[in-house]
């Protein structure tokens, strides 16, 4: 099938042709890339909302939550759920898809979880072109879920317009997490679980790292809240939702400015992580076929050159200088 048929495919809504076509992003098979360049024109139109935050925080329950808010306002969903893999077996966890069966026989939402691959530039590549896909599909709206605060989440979570970051009382270490971390990306707080004890002072903390951050002085017009919610029972959520729209409007105002120039910078780190991992690829596949990084080893080791000066030379040699 040419990339042209498989792009009409999905553009007529072709579940079969999304699903083949999201796997072969992430497993990095030959030829999504064609499509995703068929597809790109039809993507930039959907509200995509990322959350992240430490495992047990309950963003996956949230979610599941969103889903339903926004679904009973007549809007289509996808969720682009990341999940944690075994660094033993490399298959991943999917308990998101598990927690979210009762949207299964809704055709207004479609799911799907990636795994955290731990191959350079994979994560993000793969989630920016599900999401391209999503977009293409014509979703209303995409919810980005992922786990943590390493730097990959990190990029992932800035692909959004808006940016939830959830936590639960009782975490010191999360909250020190949030402060090294992803702090400037958040522009919702959200303290999940909140009959728990000392949310109160969860929430206070998370407001004195705000006003001492000045991580968000540039952003005129919204001031990033701090939240409480019970995704399991619904408390809070009416709050979320409107802090969700609060934030949409903001950035939608002035002719859509603000907007254009957040997904401008999520431009420019997609074209720097594609071009990155496009590099590393092409330079892989040169050095297997040299023989691989074993020649390379042994000179360091038995020859006594230096690793910098080596990877230099073949960092060169790829590039033709």
């Amino acid at each position: 099938m040419t990339p042209e048929e498989r792009a009409a495919k999905v553009l007529a809504g072709d579940i079969r042709a999304i699903a083949r076509l999201m796997r072969d992003i992430d497993d990095g098979q030959p030829g999504w890339r064609e499509v995703l360049a068929l597809l790109y024109p039809h993507a930039g139109r959907s509200r995509i909302i990322g959350l992240t935050g430490s495992p047990g925080v309950g963003k996956s329950t949230l979610t599941d939550t969103l889903v339903e808010r926004f679904r009973a306002q007549g809007k289509t969903v996808g969720v682009v759920a990341v999940d944690p893999t075994s660094p033993f077996s490399g298959g991943a966890i999917l308990g998101d898809r598990i927690r979210m069966q009762r949207h299964a026989t809704d055709e207004g939402v479609f799911i799907r979880s990636l795994a955290t691959r731990g191959h350079f530039g994979g994560l993000t590549a793969s989630a920016r072109g599900v999401v391209t896909v999503m977009e293409a599909m014509g979703r209303d709206v995409i919810l980005v879920e992922t786990v943590g605060v390493g730097q990959d989440e990190v990029e992932i979570v800035r692909m959004a317009d808006t940016t939830v970051i959830v936590t639960v009382p009782g975490l010191g270490d999360d909250i020190q997490a949030i402060k090294a971390g992803i702090l400037e990306a958040g522009d919702i707080f959200v303290v999940n679980k909140m009959d728990r004890e000392g949310v109160g002072r969860t929430v206070q903390e998370l407001n004195n790292m705000l006003a001492l951050s000045g991580g968000h002085e540039h952003r005129a017009g919204w001031e990033p809240p701090v939240l409480t919610t019970n995704a399991l029972d619904g408390r809070g959520l009416d709050e979320l939702m409107e802090a969700l729209d609060g934030h949409s409007a903001v950035l939608s105002a002035d002719g859509g400015k603000r907007l254009q120039e957040r997904r401008r910078e999520g431009l420019r780190r997609e074209l720097l992580d594609l071009i990155q991992s496009g590099v590393m690829e092409r330079l892989m596949e040169r050095l297997e076929q040299e023989h691989g990084l074993e020649p390379l080893v042994e000179r360091v080791l038995s020859h006594g050159e230096d690793p910098y000066r080596v990877s230099d030379e073949v960092i060169k040699q790829a590039l033709g200088e």
